[in-house]
Formats: C-alpha cells, sequence, structure tokens
C-alpha cells in the first residue's frame, strides 16, 4: 500500500519542464554569445580546462534533487510498521458458553446472538486494555488470543456458532483453566475473566477451577444468559424447529442462575442476568474499570510507514556531488573526467 501524507506538496513539479526550458534556451544564449565572440573551435582550444559537458551534468543533478525534494515534501508512505506502544490497562478474557442451549430466545434475538452483540459492546470499552475470546460447550479452545487488536476480536463474533464444537456440554472448569493459562506472565497489572453463559448441564469443578484463578489473582465475573422460565432449543440457529428427548416431548432449557451465583462469588466478581437491555454491560465494565492498571506493553502495526528518509539520503549524496563536480577540468581527476568531456 502506497500514498502521500501531503500530497499537494507534489505540484511542485510543474516547475520541472520550465526549468529544462530554460536550461535548453540558456545553452542557445551560450553557444549565440560563443559565435557572437569568435570560431567556436578556436575558443575552445583557447580555454582547454572548460568542460562542455559538466555544466549540463550539473544542471540535471539539481534537476533530480527539486523533483526528490517535491516528493520528500509529500512524505511518501507505504508498507506497515511495528512498534511498541506502553499503555494504562488491564487484562481481560471473555468465555463464552456456545453450547445448543444458547440458541434458545428467551433472550432477543437468542441467548448467543444477545452475548455476541453484549461481547461487542464490552471490546468497544477496552480502550486501553487487551482482550482475548475463549469458546466453551463440551470442550474449550482458544478463538482468539489475549490482544488488543480489538477489529479482529470483533470480526470474530460473526463466526461464532455451537458448530464449532461438536462435544455438547457445558465445560466451564475447562473453559477457565484455559483462560487462566491465556494470560501474560506481567504481573501487577488487573486480569479479569468474563464468564457468560446460561450455566446449563455444567460438568462439575467450576468452582474448585474458579478458585484457582483467583488464587493466581484473576477476578472472575459471571454474566448469565436467559430466563428462569426457560425456552425450547431450536434445532439450528434460524430453525422452527426445536430439540427433543427420547420421549420427543421438546427440550426446555433454564438459566441455573444459582449455580451462576455461586460462582460470581467464588470469583471475587459480580454476578448480572443478561436482559434486553444493555444494563449487564453497563455493570460488567463499571466492575473491571475497578481493576488495577499497569502499563502494558502492545504491538501495534501501523498502517503506512514513512520512506522519506531514503529520499532524504539519496537528495543529499547528489547535492554533495553537485558541489564536488566543477565547470572545470581537474588534471588530478583525469580519468573521471573523460566520462564528462
Amino acid at each position: 500500500m502506497f500514498r502521500f501524507q501531503d500530497p499537494a506538496y507534489l505540484y511542485l513539479l510543474i516547475l520541472l519542464p520550465l526549468l529544462v526550458g530554460l536550461h535548453i534556451y540558456s545553452i542557445y544564449i551560450k553557444k549565440r554569445n560563443i559565435k557572437a565572440f569568435g570560431d567556436p573551435d578556436l575558443l575552445a582550444h583557447l580555454m582547454p580546462t572548460a568542460s562542455r559537458v559538466r555544466p549540463s551534468f550539473k544542471f540535471w543533478i539539481l534537476f533530480t534533487c527539486i523533483g526528490l525534494f517535491s516528493v520528500l515534501l509529500a512524505r511518501p508512505q507505504f508498507g506497515t510498521k511495528l512498534d511498541t506502544v506502553e499503555k494504562q490497562g488491564i487484562e481481560v478474557i471473555i468465555a463464552l458458553d456456545i453450547s445448543n442451549s444458547m440458541l434458545a430466545k428467551d433472550v432477543s434475538p437468542s441467548r448467543l446472538a444477545k452475548s455476541k452483540l453484549l461481547i461487542s459492546k464490552l471490546v468497544d470499552e477496552l480502550h486501553n486494555d487487551k482482550v482475548g475470546l475463549i469458546l466453551f460447550a463440551g470442550d474449550a479452545f482458544t478463538q482468539l488470543p489475549i490482544t488488543n487488536d480489538f477489529i479482529s476480536a470483533k470480526m470474530f463474533l460473526s463466526s461464532i456458532s455451537p458448530d464449532l464444537i461438536e462435544r455438547q456440554g457445558t465445560a466451564i472448569a475447562k473453559a477457565i483453566d484455559l483462560a487462566v493459562r491465556s494470560f501474560t506472565s506481567q504481573e501487577g497489572v488487573g486480569k479479569s475473566i468474563i464468564l457468560i453463559t446460561d450455566g446449563e448441564d455444567h460438568e462439575p469443578g467450576a468452582i474448585e477451577a474458579i478458585q484457582n484463578a483467583v488464587a493466581k489473582g484473576i477476578q472472575v465475573n459471571v454474566m448469565g444468559v436467559g430466563s428462569l422460565e426457560g425456552s425450547p432449543v431450536p434445532v439450528t440457529e434460524n430453525s422452527n424447529e426445536y430439540i427433543k428427548d427420547r420421549e420427543g416431548n421438546v427440550v426446555v432449557t433454564k438459566l441455573n442462575e444459582e449455580m451462576a451465583q455461586q460462582m460470581a462469588k467464588a470469583g471475587h466478581g459480580i454476578y448480572v442476568r443478561v436482559d434486553n437491555t444493555n444494563s449487564a454491560q453497563k455493570a460488567i465494565t463499571e466492575e473491571i474499570n475497578k481493576l488495577t492498571k499497569a502499563k502494558i506493553e502492545s504491538k501495534v502495526y501501523k498502517e503506512y510507514d514513512e520512506q522519506f528518509h531514503v529520499i532524504a539520503w539519496i537528495l543529499f549524496i547528489l547535492l554533495i556531488s553537485e558541489v564536488l563536480i566543477t565547470n572545470k577540468r581537474n588534471p588530478l581527476f583525469e580519468n573521471f573526467n573523460k566520462l564528462f568531456k
């Protein structure tokens, strides 16, 4: 990718054709004056040290310098540059339940869709922080390693569905253990796990995993998605058919709020129920903002890297060359001068 930061300076290049015209006109005037003074061949013998080519060569050097100077002022930029930036922030890892029960629509448009909207808004509030994303059902995996690349974090959300994990269930303990291992080793920075789940059919060990996280200085907040009354589970995200048990009864999934509250208490965090408002997201944002912020080093790619220094060096060398090259032949550099006779 290439661009000029200040392209208006490129209008200076309009001067170049004018300079060429003036140079040609000056050569014409010089030759006319020489002819008026006497025979050119005879005068050439009377001035053995004068070079016919060097003045023109010096002009073309200056001509090139003016062109490069115009480009230099326009600030050419291309490629990318990796910078290390220090910011005051925290580290947050979001663990999202993507089991089939999250397709229930007791929260509009569905538990999973609402959760993804919440995550998007949460990421918007993490200005100087780092965020990671873990997905879990019967197993857990890292969807996005901890990073400050919030654009990528939001892009990953669109592709999330229960199909990403074949094994069904709610392996909260595995998700928490994976999240604990996913934080950086930096000390003194506030760290938080945001667990988003309906808590149904959870596997054992969740409380123990959360207590282990707390022992390592990591806070665990829980967002419960769903209703206490429950809702049928669609076969697929956009299906009007519902999952049935072996007896042919429609399966109804309910928010396990008691379990969610126990996990939040064990994690020294807060529990909020997700409804059709933004109150849950605001409550979690306020809670994680209480964490200790520390200097976080982040690698940031700049889309455009300044390239003016390359042109500046070329310009400097050309100007030095123009100064060193005289209009007279130098007997000390006879072999060099032959190139310009």
